[in-house]
């Protein structure tokens, strides 16, 4: 095997669309493992799911209740009935439950030898408990050894070599790298079970190589299937060609959404299911068309500030930077609902949380850095369009802090992130400079003054909702800086220079200041969402139309 993990599996040119996968695995009647976790998560990946069934099973959020092993002949003959019509890229067993089972599936694959084979080795339940005999442990066993990868928890690892169970991430690697090295099978080192607040994901390749993925610990009860739901996703990506190192990514980062939202289900009254579709409904959510402002959201004449919009519904979020009169203080309560998004958006919570990816945060930087070179052009427009001699000096020298002292504190923070500097600007943040960029040349100033806000007053926002962030935290300094005074005295300056503005302007170029702060507003929540929307294994590379269309800084 290749040394590094991402050339062992370069991409094929005759593949489809959508790898092919089947899961060779057991039933669950409610959805959460098994043959239905697994479809629901080859989909989720990115393939055509396929299963032939090992047992049937009767359990629940509780746990078994009774299981039916069919003859082997019909398993037999279901292996038979998919190897002989479809072309596999990948193949993940679960629960085999016997060694009769195991072995037929063990022929099967020595007659149909897969490009990818991950294998989890159901052996031991997470609460200790052995699940098969003796005899089959030692069939699963000899089974591993013509995997492709396998991925055992804590205590089936421990099965596996024949160690005791690990009680650090650092033995499960060792005991992993000598296995793997003696039988030539790559190893996915899970510490989801050990009593870390971070948690990892390790591909231990039989060469030596490793590529750890972190996460952070889910305090939650719905983790049902978590194993089969990471087997299959898994062979997923990598039948689909990705490298061990971009597929492992992905799927983690999949699998802790999954974790995170597996509550808000409703699935159950015992360990409940993940959210395998939570990604997916996020991004087809994220492509909606729907106009971001209704035609009647603000007033076509704003002549008082109580009669620029409809009340909320709720207690508005306080500004932590508070409004400096009764204008800015109506578009506080008009965006607070789109600020209380931006601070509880997954995003930022991933950010705070420790767990976001660090691809995610190199493509954020990158945008921000090019949003940045925008944006200060935006605020030099609007200094030289701005009548009043206070506003002028403020949006110019706003316009130089951009490019003095932001973007030195990028240059910092991307100095050992090489990628960042290659990554182009993204759809989201063209959409956002050019609006501001279109404002800023062609609309009145207390128009584009309002549409700069949101960047000001929503930023600082942020800050003073996050929590004490820890000094080993991996983006303390990064998180700090939506707290820093000269950041938080700037706002109210723009805060300042807006109300004067809107106080002095005419009713209906007032409500169109309105609407341009409000669809800001928006543009910003977008702005720190858009890194999610990315692979985070820095699939944003394979888009074909930043491949063919020349785009660059």
């Amino acid at each position: 095997m290749s040394s590094d993990p991402c050339t062992l599996f370069p991409p094929a040119l005759d593949r489809p669309a959508l790898p092919r996968v089947v899961s060779i695995a057991g039933t669950d009647p409610t959805g959460g493992a098994g043959t239905a976790a697994d479809l629901k998560s080859i989909t989720a990946a990115g393939g055509y799911g396929m299963a032939v069934i090992t047992a049937v099973v009767a359990q629940n959020t509780h746990g078994v209740r009774d299981i039916h092993v069919p003859p082997t002949s019909i398993l037999t003959a279901q292996l038979e009935a998919v190897g002989e019509d479809v072309a596999l890229e990948a193949v993940k067993t679960g629960m085999l439950g016997t060694a009769a089972v195991i072995e037929t599936v063990e022929t099967w694959v020595r007659e149909h030898p897969p490009r990818v084979l991950v294998v989890d080795p159901v052996m031991v339940a997470s609460s200790g408990d052995r699940l098969l005999e003796p005899e089959a442990e030692r069939a699963m066993i000899r089974f591993c050894a013509l995997a492709t990868v396998v991925t055992p928890n804590i205590d089936e690892l421990a099965v596996l070599t024949g160690a005791p169970r690990a009680r650090t991430e650092r033995e499960a690697l060792d005991q992993a790298s000598q296995w793997a090295e003696r039988t030539g099978v790559s190893v996915i080192v899970k510490t989801g079970h050990l009593e870390d607040r971070e948690v990892a994901n390790t591909w231990v390749g039989a060469d030596g190589s490793r590529h750890r993925v972190p996460s952070t610990r889910v305090d939650t009860t719905s983790t049902h299937g978590t194993g089969c739901s990471l087997a299959a996703a898994l062979a997923t990506r990598l039948g689909g060609g990705h490298s061990p190192a971009a597929a492992l990514a992905w799927v983690t980062d999949w699998l802790h959404e999954a974790v995170d939202h597996g509550a808000a289900l409703q699935v159950g009254g015992g360990h409940g299911p993940v959210d395998h579709s939570h990604r997916s409904r996020r991004l087809s959510a994220a492509g909606s068309a729907a106009p971001w402002l209704p035609a009647d959201a603000v007033a076509e004449r704003w002549e008082v500030p109580e009669l620029l919009v409809a009340p909320a519904d709720g207690p508005a979020t306080p500004a932590a930077v508070a409004p400096v009169g009764p204008w800015t203080e109506a578009l506080w309560a008009a965006g607070a609902p789109l600020a209380q998004q931006i601070s509880e958006s997954g995003f930022v919570r991933a950010l705070v949380d420790g767990c976001l990816p660090e691809a995610q945060f190199s493509f954020y930087l990158a945008q921000d850095a090019h949003y940045l070179v925008r944006y200060s052009r935006a605020l030099a427009a609007l200094a030289e369009t701005s009548a009043r001699t206070e506003a002028r000096e403020f949006w110019a020298a706003s316009s130089r802090n951009c490019l003095a002292v932001e973007m030195e504190l990028h240059r910092d923070w991307s100095a050992g992130r090489s990628e960042a500097a290659t990554i182009p600007v993204g759809p989201v943040t063209s959409a956002y400079t050019d609006f501001l960029l279109a404002h800023a040349l062609g609309s009145p100033s207390v128009v584009a003054a309002a549409a700069a806000l949101p960047c000001f007053w929503l930023y600082a926002q942020v800050g003073a909702d996050l929590p004490d962030v820890a000094p080993d935290h991996p983006y303390a300094a990064w998180l700090l800086t939506y707290r820093d005074p000269d950041f938080v005295a700037g706002v109210r300056g723009a805060l300042a220079v807006v109300e004067q503005e809107l106080d002095t302007a005419a009713p209906e170029v007032r409500a169109e200041a309105a609407r341009a702060f409000l669809l800001a507003c928006r543009h910003e929540l977008e702005f720190f969402e858009q890194a999610r929307r990315v692979d985070p294994g820095g699939a944003w590379a394979d888009a074909p139309a930043l491949q063919t269309a020349g785009v660059s800084r």
